[in-house]
This record gives C-alpha cells, structure tokens and sequence, in this order.
C-alpha cells in the first residue's frame, strides 16, 4: 500500500515557498537523522537554484552513528550544500548553523541588509524546536504531532539575520514508496491516516534483517526471528498481548515497535542507507518506465481499435 498525505494547506504552503525561496540568501532544510532521504523534500534542488543550502541531519541522537557519517559524505556531494547533524539538547551545536551561514554567504554586508535564510523542513523532524534555540525565545509553535505549522512567519535573529519560517509539507507522491513508510515510522504522518499493522510490519522485518540484535536484546529474545510477522509474533507473547485463544493483539504490537522506535528506546537506528536509496531509485525508475511503455502501447491499440471500428 503506497502511503500519501497531503493536506490542503501543505499545497499553499508549497505555493507561497515557491514564490518566496528566489529571495532567499541561504535555506536551511531540517531533516530526520533516521532518514535523510525519505525526509528531505524534493521540490527544494528544482526550488533553490544557486543560493547555499544547510542541510541539518537532526536527532542525530537516534539514528545509527556510522549511517550517519555515510550520509553527510553522500549530501555533500551536492554543489553548494553543507550538512551537519545535531540533537535537541546541544545548543551550541544549533548556534554554530549561524555562524555557518555566515560563512556561505560572504559576499552579503549585513551592516546594508538582513541576511534572509528561509528554514523549511517535513512534519515532526524538530524544525520549530531549532527555530526556538536560534532565537533564543519560543518563536515556534512545536508539539508531537505533526504539521504544527500553519503559516509563514519572519523571525528576527542576533547578527542582522531574518529568518523565515515555514509549515511543514510533504509531497503529493512519496517515492520510492518505501519512503512513505519510513515517514509513518518516524511520526512525519498523522498517526490518524495509518494503518499501524502495515507500517509496523514494514519496520519489524526491517529490524530483523538489519538489527536484529538490537530487535533481540530489547524484546528479550534468545533466537533471532525469522521475519518480521515472527518478531511481532514473539513480542506479542513476551508482553502478553494476547487475545481469546492466545491470538496475538498485532495492533497493541505494532503501537509498541513504532513508539519505541521514535524514542529511542530499541537502541540507535537508521531506516536508510545511501546504497539503498540509489538501488531504490533505480528500481523506481525502470518499474515507472515499464510501465509508462506499457500504457503508451494500450492507448495506442485502444485508437487502433477505435479507427478500426469507424471504417
């Protein structure tokens, strides 16, 4: 099942971002440390042109250390980005993105302008929280859940900085479609549009194929699973999530993985590597392709077989 979630002001706060981004000095993009792929938004490159990007791999605190390092060499390949990491209770580490902004921009007297630096970032990755730490001041709406902001605002920032901010949105297509599921786990989606055994599942068997001992120790497992339905299965019956007959409760499961996954609690996790989103891609890229062609070759015995039927 492909997952989307696109509400309506996320589509005006698309708009108004592409109208304001060419103004722009400097963007700072707020991603998920766990996934800095599924988490970043696509519209940014095509939107951004030449003006510097800092790309912030946030809850660096969850995510796999050695991932992450695969990461920051991966996004700076990119010409004009810099990516750093950082978690919540660093602050200094979120102070140091002003003085890095200053140094991508040494062309701008800020004694004659403000510096405008436009910060935008999905639901849920801490983009309010770090608005609050630069400022100094609760400037931000925050809360669990996301798409807390709702509307554009201008903050002023020590040094002549002005700082926009913006809601959080995704995108009308998660793809690959994997991306949408890392998304779900990571709590970028209301909880209310998914179906948490579906996107539980896709993590348990994630979790057994790539960290399984973490999987182990914090459930309390002597054998590894042999998939993720088993891992479930097995956890279901060390926390007595059973129902009549001893049916396994899936759904009190799956609450369980997700919400111990976004805490922390299983252990330091990252849902995505570089070499597997590039194999993604290009699987993405053939299937669509396989299937533009074979839709390009029906629509064309369909008018063959329209001409046929008027002769």
């Amino acid at each position: 099942m492909a997952i989307n979630w696109f509400p309506g002001h996320m589509h005006k706060a698309r708009k108004e971002i592409k109208k304001v981004m060419p103004q722009m000095d400097l963007i700072i993009e707020v991603v998920d440390a766990r996934i800095p792929f599924s988490s970043e938004n696509p519209l940014v490159p095509s939107l951004r042109g030449n003006t510097p990007l800092i790309k912030v791999l946030n809850k660096r605190d969850l995510a796999d250390p050695a991932i992450t390092e695969q990461w920051l060499a991966w996004i700076e390949k990119e010409r004009g980005v810099r990516a750093i990491t950082l978690t919540h209770n660093q602050r200094q580490e979120a102070l140091d993105i002003l003085t890095l902004a200053a140094e991508m921009t040494p062309g701008h007297d800020r004694q004659k302008s403000a510096l405008r630096v436009m910060i935008l970032g999905i639901p849920n990755v801490g983009k309010s929280t770090l608005i609050n730490t630069l400022a100094g001041r609760p400037a931000a709406k925050t809360g669990n859940e996301p798409a807390v902001t709702r509307a554009q605002q201008a903050i002023k920032l020590p040094d002549n900085i002005l700082l926009y901010d913006t809601p959080g949105f995704l995108w009308p297509k998660l793809s690959p479609e994997q991306c949408g599921y890392r998304l779900a786990i990571s709590g970028a989606i209301r909880s209310a549009v998914l179906d948490f055994e579906e996107v539980a599942m896709f993590e348990a068997d994630y979790l057994v194929e790539t960290y399984p001992a973490l999987a182990m120790a914090r459930y309390g497992l002597t054998e590894r699973p042999r998939d993720g339905l088993a891992l479930m299965d097995a956890i279901a019956e060390k926390r007595r999530f059973l129902g009549r007959g001893g049916v396994p409760d899936l759904h009190k499961v799956s609450e369980v993985l997700i919400n111990e996954f976004r805490a922390g609690t299983i252990g330091r996790i990252s849902l995505e590597t570089p070499a597997m989103i590039e194999k993604e891609l290009e699987e993405t890229r053939v299937r669509e392709e396989a299937e533009a062609a074979a839709k390009a070759l029906k629509d064309q015995q369909r008018k063959q077989q329209h001409r046929k039927s008027r002769s």
